[in-house]
């Protein structure tokens, strides 16, 4: 008698490939982090448009340190904003659509679900010069940057002129000098 393993085999590349892609959740109003248990209520724009920009500013901005969450809250700014302007809201709607339509061309996927990170910044590549990228970028410098949970994870300790400038605060750090 023969016997048939019946347990199905998942590889490593195909657990990280399916929990990878299983860490949003969309609903009809909110993108739900599963991993790392956080969400976000979206008013203007589509929630598949806001995890399609999740996945675009991380791609912009990637530092490995980073969670989504904080380039979830660096995005809310163009999702409030595009309460008050449609024309704001057409160009990221109409963004998004089209870098997924063209996703979905070269790899059969939407952007947000392509794996490998040189396929989805060639595509950004080809989009840098439209006003979507541009808006996208541009905006998220200061909404990044700007935030002041994600300076500790840089290793920058924040604005020291409050405290007596940088004389008494780590100006004299340096040991190798």
């Amino acid at each position: 008698m023969r016997t048939v393993d019946k347990r199905v085999r998942v590889s490593r590349r195909d657990f990280m490939v399916t929990s990878g892609a299983a860490a949003f959740m969309i609903t009809n109003i909110a993108v739900i982090h599963t991993q790392e248990a956080w969400g976000l209520e979206v008013k203007a724009l589509r929630p598949a448009t806001m995890r399609t920009l999740i996945q675009v500013a991380r791609d912009i901005y990637p530092h490995k340190q980073l969670a989504d969450k904080y380039y979830a809250m660096a995005l809310m700014g163009y999702d409030e904003q595009a309460q008050k302007d449609p024309d704001l809201k057409t160009l990221i709607e109409m963004g998004v659509s089209g870098l997924d339509l063209r996703s979905r061309d070269v790899h059969h996927r939407a952007y947000a679900e392509v794996t490998n990170e040189t396929d989805r910044v060639a595509m950004l590549k080809e989009i840098e010069g439209t006003k979507f990228f541009q808006k996208i970028r541009s905006g998220l410098v200061t909404g990044l940057y700007n935030n002041k949970e994600v300076w500790p994870l840089f290793g920058y300790e924040g604005s020291s002129w409050e405290q007596g400038g940088y004389i008494h605060r780590g100006f004299n750090d340096l040991d190798w000098l």
